[in-house]
């Protein structure tokens, strides 16, 4: 029975995430209330040794106050680098707790929707954890003990607090103005570097393209275009963000000073005593500074904010997949019930109302012109594509109950675009597993590429680069067999598997395919060449998105052959000429 979890309706991964931190944060702040207590030691003990040390000229009383002030300054270090100790393990809690479920929400989500595949959630969730382990998250801790530094101030005297109340309204309010005014272009700023650096990535990706056709500098100047706005935007918000964090800086600085100036007027009037002067101007520094931290530290938060709110708004688009039970492995059969498959992204369908029946072990040819729907069935057979309506049923289980890893051990698949992944030639064909020598080498034999493997510099252990770049297309093409081939998967869809390849690479991949036929799997065969159409049972002819003929593979050809003669023939007759009315008077002749 399938499990959904709470997507859109809900708390997000994320959210249950941050809930399952709480008690770390309290503990976070259980630190913070001794660190903020003892941050109250230097004020009192300047106010120790100016008031009692100087007065009483006692060196035993100094060298005592001294040592148990140094006892409480190291007591908060200690307790300094716990609390810093924990935010990282936080950060890190969070990072590991959801980088691998977001690894597999953008992969979910390029397969659904190409066109807005990005990794900007795992660069949004880095910003989160590098935000919470670093010193701006400590202002919101130190902030509310404010109250507390103001009431000590009030015991030195109402002027020190009233003095601390208005430096503290002007640095709050230099902080709201410093988000008012920066919020947007640093919204616009990300917007543009994250559209600028798509741009850039996609180009990459046809970078051979760009090359031949001399469209470096084309490409480059659009790329520049957008790059230069994103550093435009950014400018304007860091220079206002510059401009009010240093003037807090500098106000807090100015504030501090005149609590000197005030605390030496109130002596000099009798109202306090020297040693307050110190140690208020201490304390109202360590008042202010959480404050000045919160504006210097604003960019950081802004940042981690909007990354917080795209990060929790993609997972709330985008559901937890459900857990599925396992099934049994299948041994086949395949069942399309009346499937409507549109692309990702598209709301016009490529295929439509296509049912089929395919037993298990059967070789079946898909044939048909360009854009009729071939491939966009390869993908709903594996269920890559999602189905607008239908079912396509794998031993009676619609496809998409299957756990797409659990199902992946069943499926081989050579798509036309063939991708290599970084890494050894046996790693590839392996699937990325644990690599299975023997049955690496039966799917490298079967596919007929064993002696090309073999003959590399380092064989199966040679590395290709990402996309198989050091390959020909051919080799790739190969070895993506091989690949799809690996354990002898039941079902095995090839998708223009003779593409790349050459008369012996086609006579293998004939071989390849009757003996997987043996082995008892059912093949999908997309081609255009009719000499592979050999190895199939079964021929489906697709045209503008639909089935129009399916059946024995013979009784198919001689049907096409049918009709292509009774068009040749309809095309060859030669059209009736119209009747010639000629007009003549009455007795003329013509």
């Amino acid at each position: 029975m399938n499990k959904q979890t709470k997507g859109a309706i809900g708390q997000t991964k994320l959210e249950k995430v941050l809930k399952e931190t709480k008690k770390s944060f309290i503990y976070v702040g259980f630190f913070s209330f001794f660190i903020n207590l003892l941050m109250l030691v230097p004020s009192l003990y300047m106010l120790q040794v100016y008031d009692r040390v100087m007065a009483s000229r006692s060196i035993e009383t100094l060298i005592l106050l001294t040592i148990i002030v140094a006892f409480l300054f190291l007591t908060m270090g200690i307790l300094e680098v716990i609390r810093s100790r924990i935010l990282v393990r936080i950060g890190n809690k969070i990072d590991i707790a959801l980088n691998g479920y977001l690894f597999d929400v953008i992969f979910n989500q390029a397969r659904l929707d190409p066109a807005h595949a990005s990794s900007m959630p795992i660069t949004d969730l880095i910003k989160i954890r590098q935000y919470m382990t670093g010193n701006g998250v400590f202002a919101f801790f130190d902030s509310p003990w404010f109250p507390i530094y103001l009431f000590v101030m009030y015991l030195f005297s109402p002027w020190f607090a009233a003095f601390t109340v208005f430096a503290a309204l002007v640095i709050m309010t230099i902080t709201i103005i410093n988000e008012k005014t920066t919020k947007k272009d640093l919204i616009d700023a990300n917007k543009m570097n994250n559209l600028a650096m798509q741009y850039l990535n996609k180009n990459l990706q046809n970078a051979e393209v760009v090359h031949a056709m001399g469209m470096n500098e084309n490409i480059k100047n659009r790329w520049l275009e957008k790059h230069h706005t994103f550093l435009q935007i950014q400018s304007t918000a860091s220079d206002k963000a510059g401009k009010w964090a240093n003037m807090s800086k500098t106000l807090r600085q100015l504030f501090q000073s005149l609590t000197y100036g005030i605390g030496a007027y109130l002596a000099i009037k009798g109202l306090i005593s020297p040693g307050v002067i110190i140690a208020g101007a201490v304390l109202m520094g360590r008042a202010l500074q959480p404050l000045d931290l919160l504006t210097n530290s604003w960019k950081g938060f802004a940042d981690a904010k909007e990354a917080y709110k795209r990060l929790n708004n993609l997972l709330k688009e985008v559901p937890e997949l459900p857990e599925t039970m396992q099934l049994p492995a299948p041994k086949g059969e395949i069942r399309v019930e009346n499937i409507v498959v549109a692309p990702p992204g598209s709301k016009t369908a490529t295929l439509k109302g296509v049912t089929m029946m395919i037993p298990q072990g059967t070789a079946v040819g898909i044939i048909g012109p360009s854009a009729s729907g071939k491939s966009t069935f390869a993908r709903a057979i594996l269920g890559v594509w999602p189905l607008v309506a239908g079912k396509v049923r794998l031993d009676g289980a619609d496809i998409h109950q299957w756990d797409s890893v659990d199902l992946g051990k069943y499926l081989g698949y050579l798509p036309q675009d063939i991708e290599l992944f970084e890494g050894s030639i046996s790693e590839n064909i392996s699937r990325f597993t644990e690599v299975d020598a023997q049955s690496v080498v039966e799917a490298a034999k079967i596919a007929g590429v064993h002696q090309m493997i073999l003959s590399l510099p380092n064989g199966y252990d040679t590395i290709v680069g990402a996309g198989g770049s050091t390959l020909s297309g051919g080799q790739r093409q190969r070895i993506g067999l091989a690949r799809a081939l690996y354990k002898k998967p039941p079902v095995i869809v090839l998708d223009e598997p003779n593409s790349n390849l050459d008369e012996d690479g086609e006579r293998a991949l004939l071989n390849a395919i009757l003996q997987m036929k043996q082995n008892g799997s059912t093949i999908i065969l997309i081609t255009h060449r009719p000499n592979i159409l050999a190895a199939v049972d079964n021929l489906a002819v697709f045209a503008q998105g639909t089935l129009t003929m399916y059946g024995a593979k013979n009784d198919v050809l001689a049907k096409l052959n049918q009709n292509a003669k009774q068009k040749q023939k309809q095309q060859a007759q030669p059209k009736q000429a119209a009747p010639v009315v000629k007009m003549t008077k009455p007795g003329e002749t013509s």
